[in-house]
């Protein structure tokens, strides 16, 4: 990750609630996002479930790179994530509360400094922490000729 190089993702409208994610600046293919029925027809993950998985597939690299950097090779881990929608006070669907675990193979006392790593890990997951702290999000939308409909006209998407 590079401060000075935007994070880009396009996503363009498959059908009804389903959605394709480009990933700019990569080779990596398309993902289609749909969201449950009955809006969707469950043909692919929805966003609440993409936030998930990232929440624990970034613990999960953060921990590997935390054990990697104290000189454990340890074998494949696994995560798993789990979260109860709730409504808040208007009766929105919001994430109020996530649990994930983190599956080390072996036991401690096979890895190195395995107290400090447990200690500081999570420090390094940015997607965690960044939605932990919450997260600013500018939002512009504009229609079809570019005119501004709501948002700063002075946005700057790759800012």
């Amino acid at each position: 990750m590079s401060t000075d190089t935007p994070i880009r993702i396009r996503l363009e409208q498959d059908s009804d609630y389903a959605f394709r994610i480009l990933f700019d600046d990569t080779a990596l293919d398309p993902l289609l996002t749909d969201e449950p029925a009955p809006l969707g027809h469950d043909r692919g993950p929805n966003p609440s479930r993409l936030l998930l998985a990232a929440v624990a597939n970034c613990l999960a690299a953060s921990l590997l790179f935390a054990l990697r950097k104290h000189r454990n090779t340890p074998g494949p881990l696994h995560a798993e994530i789990c979260a109860l929608p709730t409504r808040n006070e208007q009766g929105r669907w919001r994430i109020a509360s996530a649990k994930a675990t983190l599956h080390l193979p072996g036991h401690n006392a096979d890895y190195h400094n395995l107290d400090r790593v447990l200690a500081q890990f999570e420090d390094f997951c940015v997607v965690t922490q960044s939605v932990r702290q919450g997260i600013n999000v500018e939002v512009r939308v504009v229609d079809g000729e570019g005119r501004v409909l709501l948002g700063d006209k002075s946005f700057e998407a790759g800012a």
